[in-house]
C-alpha cells in the first residue's frame, strides 16, 4: 500500500468535525442555560460551602475526641493492673 493510500483509509474512519454534537446533547438533556453569577452570588456560596465544611470537621473533632477519651481510659486500666 502506498503512503497515500494509508492516509486516504485512515481519514475515512475519522468522524467529520462539522458534526453539531455538543449542541444537539446540551438541547436533549434539559440543561439550564448559564447564567453569569453576581459578586454577591459567588460571595454567598463560598459562604455556604465554608459552613458545611466547619460543620463536618466539627463532626470528625466530636468523634476523635470520643475515640481519644476511650483509648485513655483503656490505658487507665492498663496502668493500674
Amino acid at each position: 500500500m502506498t503512503p497515500a493510500a494509508k492516509s486516504a483509509g485512515r481519514a475515512s474512519s475519522r468522524p467529520t468535525p462539522e458534526t453539531p454534537a455538543p449542541a444537539a446533547s446540551t438541547s436533549s438533556t434539559g440543561r439550564k442555560p448559564w447564567k453569569k453569577k453576581t459578586p454577591l452570588e459567588i460571595f454567598a456560596g463560598q459562604l455556604d460551602r465554608l459552613r458545611e465544611d466547619v460543620q463536618e470537621k466539627e463532626e470528625e473533632l466530636k468523634q476523635a475526641k470520643s475515640q481519644l477519651q476511650k483509648l485513655e481510659e483503656a490505658m487507665k486500666l492498663l496502668e493500674s493492673a
